[in-house]
Parts: C-alpha cells; sequence; structure tokens
C-alpha cells in the first residue's frame, strides 16, 4: 500500500503522545473544559469522525452494480466532504455481513459491491480507502461487524462456498438473520482470524465495532444456543454470565491482536449508550431504556473501559438533550466518569441522521441541536471527540445542522488524539 501522503503526515503523525485523562468526572466546573465554546483552542487533539456505513448500501455505494469507477468517485467524494468539513477520521464498514471489501481469504466479496455475493469487483475498496483517505489528511478506521451474517434467514441465499454454509452448526437464525454463535470457541477463532487478515496486509488507523453483539431482543423470540451453553458454559452461574465472558473473549483477544500485530492502530467500540440504567444498577445512568447493553447485548462496555481492553469508546448517544428516557445531558457525565482514571479516550456518537426528520421529537427539527451537543460536551475534558453518523448525512446535511457544528466548533483541522 502506499504509504501516508504529505497531507497526513504535516497534520498529523501515527503514535504521537496522547495528553493525559481528564481529572474529573462529575459536575464540571472551568476547569474541565476541552476548548472554549465556540472553537478557542482549536489546534488541540480531537476526533471528528464519521461512519461510512456499506450494509445495505446505506451510505456507499449508492446501489450495487455501479462499475469499478463510478465506486470510487462516490467513495473519494465522500473523502472530501469528510476533509471539507474539517473532519479527521473515518470509519468504514468493510465487514457488514460476514464478508469483505477487500480479496479475504476467509469470507466472500460483499454482494453490496457487485449485486453477487463472491463476485470479485475488480478493485480494493479498503485499499483504495486508505489511500486515498490519508492523502486527504484523514484516519481510516476498519469497521467490522463481528456476528452478523445475513439481514435474512435463508442459508441458501449464501455462496456456497459461504464458511456458514460450510460450517452450519456454526449459525443461529433470530429474528429472521442469520449470526454466528458468539458462545462457540471455533467461532471466535474464525472471526478474530477474519478481522486480523486486514489488519495485517492494510495500514489501518483503527479497528472498529459498532453495538451488535449478541443480536437486539425481539419480542416473543428465543436465541437458541442451548447445545453451546451446554458444551461451554458449565464454568458459570448463569447463561447471560457465560453469554458476557463470550463478548469479553472477542474484545480481549481482538484489541491484544491488534497491538501486537499493528502498534499505531487503535481498537475502539461504539455500543448503544446505555450500559445500565440506574434501577437496575446504581452505577448505571440515569436513563430508563429499554435496551441495556450489559443485560440485553451481553456487552459488559463499562468493564472494557475499566479493563483497558480497548482504546477508545463512542457510545451512540443519539437522543437531544432533555429527552426523558435517556438524556444526553446524562448520559455524557456518566460515560466521562467511566472513563476517568483510565487510558480509554472518549468520543461521542451522534446521530446526525436525526436532524430534521419529521419522526424525530422536536429538539431534532432545530438545526441547532447538534451544535448545542457539542457546546455541552465542552464542560468535560474527558469528551476528546465526536462522531457522526452518518456519511450521507455529512454530505446532504438537508437542514445545515452539519455545517452549523462546523461553523461553532470546527474553525480549522486538527488532528485526532493519540
Amino acid at each position: 500500500m502506499a504509504a501516508l501522503g504529505a497531507a497526513s503526515s504535516a497534520l498529523w503523525t501515527p503514535g504521537a503522545a496522547a495528553s493525559t485523562p481528564g481529572r474529573h468526572g462529575g459536575a464540571a466546573d472551568p476547569a474541565d473544559r476541552r476548548r472554549e465554546p465556540g472553537g478557542g483552542n482549536s489546534h488541540r487533539p480531537e476526533f471528528r469522525g464519521m461512519w461510512l456505513a456499506t450494509v445495505a448500501n446505506r451510505d456507499w455505494p449508492s446501489k450495487p452494480g455501479l462499475t469499478a469507477a463510478q465506486q470510487q468517485a462516490e467513495l473519494v467524494a465522500y473523502l472530501d466532504k469528510a476533509a471539507a468539513a474539517r473532519l479527521n477520521a473515518v470509519l468504514f464498514q468493510v465487514r457488514p455481513t460476514a464478508d469483505a471489501l477487500w480479496p479475504s481469504p476467509y469470507e466472500p466479496w460483499s454482494q453490496y459491491l457487485t449485486g453477487v455475493q463472491g463476485r470479485d469487483p475488480g478493485w480494493d475498496p479498503l485499499g483504495c480507502a486508505l489511500r486515498e483517505a490519508h492523502e486527504r489528511g484523514l484516519e481510516l478506521h476498519a469497521w467490522f461487524n463481528p456476528y452478523r451474517i445475513a439481514n435474512h434467514a435463508d442459508p441458501s441465499k449464501l455462496i456456497a462456498t459461504h464458511p456458514a454454509r460450510l460450517h452450519p452448526d456454526w449459525v443461529l437464525s433470530y429474528g429472521g438473520k442469520l449470526y454466528y454463535n458468539p458462545g462457540l470457541p471455533e467461532v471466535r477463532a474464525f472471526v478474530l482470524d477474519a478481522i486480523m487478515d486486514a489488519v495485517r496486509r492494510y495500514p489501518v488507523d483503527g479497528v472498529h465495532f459498532d453495538d451488535y453483539f449478541y443480536p437486539y431482543p425481539v419480542a416473543g423470540q428465543t436465541l437458541n444456543d442451548d447445545a453451546a451453553y451446554e458444551a461451554h458454559g458449565g464454568a458459570f452461574p448463569d447463561r447471560a454470565s457465560w453469554r458476557r465472558d463470550n463478548i469479553d473473549r472477542l474484545v480481549r483477544e481482538l484489541g491484544e491482536r491488534v497491538r501486537a500485530t499493528r502498534r499505531t492502530a487503535r481498537f475502539g467500540v461504539s455500543p448503544f449508550a446505555v450500559w445500565r440504567n440506574k434501577a437496575t444498577d446504581p452505577t448505571g445512568s440515569d436513563t430508563r431504556a429499554g435496551v441495556q447493553t450489559y443485560d440485553d447485548l451481553y456487552a459488559d462496555t463499562r468493564k472494557w473501559v475499566r479493563q483497558g481492553w480497548i482504546d477508545y469508546i463512542v457510545p451512540q448517544v443519539y437522543w437531544n438533550i432533555g429527552f426523558a428516557a435517556a438524556d444526553y445531558a446524562k448520559l455524557v457525565p456518566w460515560w466521562a466518569r467511566t472513563v476517568d482514571g483510565t487510558r480509554v479516550h472518549l468520543y461521542i456518537g451522534e446521530a446526525l441522521y436525526k436532524a430534521g426528520d419529521p419522526a424525530q421529537p422536536a429538539p431534532w427539527q432545530d438545526p441547532a441541536e447538534l451544535s448545542r451537543h457539542l457546546t455541552f460536551d465542552d464542560r468535560y475534558k474527558q469528551v476528546r471527540g465526536n462522531v457522526y453518523f452518518s456519511a450521507k448525512e455529512v454530505a446532504t446535511d438537508p437542514t445545515g445542522a452539519m455545517a452549523r457544528v462546523v461553523a461553532d466548533h470546527y474553525p480549522s483541522r486538527v488532528r485526532p488524539p493519540r
């Protein structure tokens, strides 16, 4: 792969010293600011990212079956938009459904490229994205979904050589979708190997998971992992503890392998923002969310931070300030306290896609809502940046919400924290 472009080298160097963690986790005071309102201290390292989603052609490519030249042009246009918005990182989804956006020896080419799973698109999207991102001074974090196989429940729709067809005992069907079974050690080994193939072969700046671990609950359905639990769960007091350990092992082992293989790459996770409600656990957040990652997705995100298994965390705080069940202004301080005293960086995931959506509450109809989020975040030194979902809305910005963020908070480009 091409070396980092001159623009990248001039803006930041991988492995540069990171600033010390914030000292305060509770109520903010003036000493706890990370930047002055309106973007003062604008040269302090700060993560400014966007997710570039490929699953179901959410952002890119706009549809399957475009020519290689058309796909490349669309991809470069998104990177240009990120640079124009003074962002400095792109989280590029390269394994959306047990497939690959690079020539992987483990899994088939993604159907979202050509429309046919396993068909070679005639170019290397991950390699191209890295080269073009670095030329624009953008970090490129490779984003992987660990367990999702398909957004349908019919294994026969997968190509015959798909690992899920070759190992049907690895597969769980739940909620109309197919998943690899997180409770099988051989599945964990395979998923790690498939991810690490990209990490070894490409100079990625980061490795990223989103919020999908065990699947989100579906009313009236049961995830049938009885056989795996019987075979591997004997040392645990209950199934929930065993499931959490399965996810813990995946996260811990991937972090170890990434650090051992590519020293400058950082490993991060963007979970659903509610670890546990305070009514469930006194150490939880003052929220009343219907989903809790610890209990429903078996993802102990707080533990991963406290143990230092990840390098950064991006809770998806996808609610407005004042939202009763999950208030942005209550979740950000909770996460600030959670990372306090650790070396884990905290970036806040922002629901740009909600801006101007008539189905959303009234605050989202105001283009200034997201800018208010960053003004609020200024109170917490532990908050070192924000990430926007997703690239399509960064590019189109139908209500001007992103332009308002840039005008109010991003007066110049800065490098990401390290």
